[in-house]
């Protein structure tokens, strides 16, 4: 298939969404498909501009990952071309609120309308958008019809809902007129996909047909992320020793981390000597977070560690932290946790009973309400003096990760439903897999065989 993503987030950053488009659009040239991607200059999470790219500029580039990042055990797997990807100039905030933000995605979303109309001439099979933003999606869906390719949108955040859940948006005329924009949106795409469960059913809400429905979850490569069987080298960098138990919160630094909660609980037990917290990453609420934890001796604070590292940063948690806001539950599922899971480690996180977060984590993990310090203090306190207990989760939360969260399983799943989009067979999928690995051989042989000539 010709495939074109289409979305603000990309590779080379480290987490989130850009992440797994990222390795998304790799696994997939990886298997022979032509791949192409418009997407925005990396800034997340650092909201800044990623050295060696400027956010004024349209850009160009080919992309492959590297450093076994792209490794996969599928026998399909093939050598395919490189990933194209054009990148368009963004308005990126310093420190983005609800109205910056805005501004943000519909900057990507107008600047990139020449870069995606120009792929009209490409021919895709399918156009793939990626929400967030769907200040995107007319562009997407008018591309698609003119190239006769279908119309895929995956959410990764139902942006709308979370815009008026967290409070960046209020006014209920401005609510009422933007879920009948979405909805309408929503009912033009061939084929709508979401995370989790309870976003596929969320969908059916939105009035998207069940036929029309994907589920399509994030993953992880259960091969680079595991337990190690000693300490993570992490413990002698930070001065940590092996008889503390490390609470540790990876990830994106932002409104809808629910951050606060883990404040008030170190300070809580700042008395504990034994317990300490571990804050990595980058993101607009981390300057405040470095401001409120400057006089706590229980803290320590690291920035956005590098994938070469990622395996061994998540081992040096005993406990894994996940705050969530109560008005995100179930509007956007953590990417993070695949990565907690396959780490084999203890997990506490904050949700409430019958969402996709607590139903994920029951029996591995342990979840407490949104916003109780006092629970998730008690919590902290049961798991730092049971270390049988916080084995016994972490030995299943590696289970559930090896069984449900297996990158190829999943991109497998994906690349089926789209090719039936497209009316194109997995047989017939796999004789043209065959044939490029086929003419790859052939290729390679030739070049042996004018080697050995040139030898004699």
């Amino acid at each position: 298939m010709r495939i074109l993503i289409y979305g603000i987030h990309f590779h080379p950053e480290p987490i989130g969404i850009g992440k797994y488009t990222g390795e998304m659009a790799d696994w997939l040239a990886g298997r022979g498909h032509e791949v192409r991607v418009v997407t925005a200059p990396p800034f997340y999470p650092h909201w800044r501009a990623f050295p060696g790219h400027c956010v004024w500029k349209y850009s160009r580039e080919r992309f492959r990952l590297e450093n076994g990042n792209g490794k996969t055990s599928d026998p399909q797997h093939v050598q395919g071309p490189d990933v194209e990807v054009f990148r368009c100039p963004t308005w990126v905030p310093e420190n983005p609120n609800g109205t910056k933000r805005l501004f943000h995605l519909a900057s990507f979303g107008v600047s990139s309308v020449p870069s995606i109309l120009r792929q009209v001439g490409w021919s895709a099979d399918i156009v793939l958008l990626v929400e967030p933003t769907l200040f995107c999606a007319l562009q997407t869906l008018l591309v698609a019809r003119w190239s006769r390719a279908k119309a895929w949108l995956h959410i990764q955040d139902f942006e709308v809902d979370a815009a008026f859940g967290l409070g960046y948006l209020s006014s209920s005329p401005v609510r009422n007129l933007a879920f009948a924009l979405e909805r309408r949106i929503l009912s033009a795409f061939d084929r709508v996909s979401a995370i989790s469960d309870r976003m596929v059913d969320r969908l059916s809400a939105k009035g998207v047909d069940p036929s029309r429905r994907i589920l399509f979850p994030n993953w992880v490569d259960t091969s680079e992320i595991y337990p190690l069987a000693g300490h993570s080298p992490f413990r002698k960098e930070l001065g940590i020793t092996e008889s503390t138990v490390v609470a540790l919160y990876s990830g994106s630094m932002g409104k809808k981390q629910g951050l606060d909660l883990l404040v008030e609980a170190a300070r809580q037990l700042s008395h504990r000597p034994n317990l300490r917290f571990v804050f990595c990453g980058e993101g607009p609420f981390r300057q405040i977070l470095v401001d409120n934890v400057k006089d706590l001796p229980n803290v320590s604070l690291l920035p956005v560690q590098p994938a070469d590292r990622l395996n061994d940063l998540l081992n040096l948690a005993d406990i894994h932290l996940l705050p969530q806001l109560s008005d995100a539950a179930d509007l956007v599922m953590p990417s993070k946790l695949t990565g907690m899971m396959a780490s084999g480690r203890a997990i506490v996180a904050t949700a409430h009973p019958g969402t996709q977060l607590f139903g994920v984590l029951e029996g591995r993990g342990i979840v407490t309400p949104p916003g109780d310090v006092d629970a998730l203090v008690s919590t902290l306190l049961q798991l730092g003096e049971e270390p049988s207990l916080r084995e016994q989760l972490g030995q299943e939360a590696r289970r559930y990760a090896v069984s449900h969260l297996n990158r190829d399983e999943i991109l497998q799943r994906f690349e089926r439903s789209m090719l039936n989009a497209c009316g194109i067979s997995s047989l017939d999928a796999g004789i043209g897999s065959f044939a490029k690995q086929t003419e790859k051989l052939a290729v390679q042989g030739s070049a042996i065989a004018v080697g050995n000539t040139s030898d004699d």
